[in-house]
């Protein structure tokens, strides 16, 4: 660890802090910010120096073996596994003679959820959270970095991190809103006729190979189980991005950490199972991850991801469904549009001025493009049946 500003900390390892010394910081309602979570993430070899994800965790002791708060922070060597993309950025700085790697990157890797990025103890003041960011910044200038990035911070910590200095960007994702709804069928009486019919006809037609459902949490998510996942998830990801992400590693290790707070929605065919996606129960919210299959059926991916997440979130009793990054399909299935939020500083002045000026024209293309969505929601008219 070394000293930094405001007595703050760096730990190059989350696991150089005990759990819940961060956990008291974190929270419950978010799983992703979990120690068990980021420690999984870094143990499996899945977020580490030597993939580009040298973890820089920036905490503030309070003397007495504790924490005041924290913040999950990484030095990059590249710009993959974000979903908030600066690829532009850095090449635009590259060309014009810059160096933009390493960067600072505070988030949870690899996962486009929105969730606290200033962690701090409950009954802290206010000014607690503007002593993390001061100290990532002063980390960022002794490090000699080009940039800080805050991404898929909640809005309200955003606008923190804006009056420090750092730049808003926006963007949009699609999510599940739970309205009182005590089944499935309350939530399509809501929807268009039109709408309707659609979404009974995907779903019907998704297991209409005799394909059957199942819902794996706790200790249903054995290691045959998450080998069988991992199959899945190494597929898309082959597809998406060359090689996977997570290590086979993390999922065992994530799931003996807090398998309560995960379910595996697995699809299955004559007794063996051919497809499925990794959610994370948080507080409120059911959040979607990873999804994968090695038999391919008309809609079985909006059966698993969206349909059978609203299920689930139905019988919990949670208020949101967030099915990851993108994807304006997900609008004619009862998702709506949600802004997201992420905050930027960068070090040169005339670069920091030219993303500023982007970042403006592109909040008003995003605003508009929210504006539009709006109008194309899938909920039913007082003239609709």
């Amino acid at each position: 660890m070394d000293d930094i500003a405001f007595e703050a900390q760096i730990l190059a390892r989350i696991d150089d802090l005990d759990a819940a010394a961060w956990d008291a910081c974190a929270g419950t309602d978010n799983p992703f910010v979990s120690h068990a979570f980021l420690g999984a993430l870094e143990r499996s070899g899945s977020a580490t120096a030597e993939t580009g994800w040298a973890p820089q965790h920036v905490v503030l002791p309070d003397g007495a073996g504790g924490i005041r708060g924290a913040m999950p922070l990484y030095l990059k060597g590249h710009s993959q596994g974000e979903y908030v993309f600066d690829y532009a950025w850095a090449d635009a700085y590259a060309r014009a003679g810059g160096r933009y790697y390493p960067k600072l990157q505070a988030c949870v890797p690899f996962t486009p959820a929105t969730g606290p990025r200033l962690l701090t103890r409950p009954g802290e003041p206010g000014d607690t959270a503007d002593h993390l960011v001061a100290a990532a910044l002063t980390l960022a200038r002794r490090r000699g970095v080009s940039s800080l990035h805050v991404t898929f911070a909640p809005e309200d910590q955003a606008r923190r991190l804006e009056s420090h200095g750092l730049l808003l960007r926006t963007d949009q994702q699609f999510h599940w809103h739970n309205r009182g709804y005590g089944r499935f069928d309350d939530f399509l009486a809501q929807l268009a006729s039109r709408k309707r019919k659609q979404v009974r006809k995907e779903r019907r037609e998704a297991l209409s190979a005799g394909i059957e459902i199942d819902w794996l949490t706790g200790a249903d998510l054995t290691e045959a189980v998450w080998d069988r996942f991992f199959d899945f998830y190494q597929d898309t990801g082959m597809r998406k991005w060359g090689r996977p992400y997570l290590s086979r590693a993390f999922f065992s290790m994530v799931g003996e950490a807090m398998g309560e707070r995960l379910v595996l929605v697995m699809a299955r065919r004559d007794g063996r199972y051919i497809a499925g996606a990794l959610n994370a129960i948080g507080a409120d919210t059911l959040y979607g991850r990873y999804w994968g299959a090695t038999e391919h059926h008309p809609h079985l991916h909006f059966e698993v991801c969206y349909y059978q997440a609203i299920d689930f979130a139905i019988d919990r009793g949670l208020d949101r469904v967030e099915a990851g990054a993108q994807g304006p399909h997900k609008l004619a299935r009862g998702y709506e549009p949600s802004t997201t939020w992420s905050a930027h500083w960068l070090a040169d002045p005339g670069f920091h001025e030219a993303v500023e000026h982007y970042l403006s024209r592109e909040r008003r293309v995003i605003s508009a493009e929210a504006a539009l969505f709006a109008e194309h929601l899938p909920f039913r008219h007082d003239a609709d049946g």
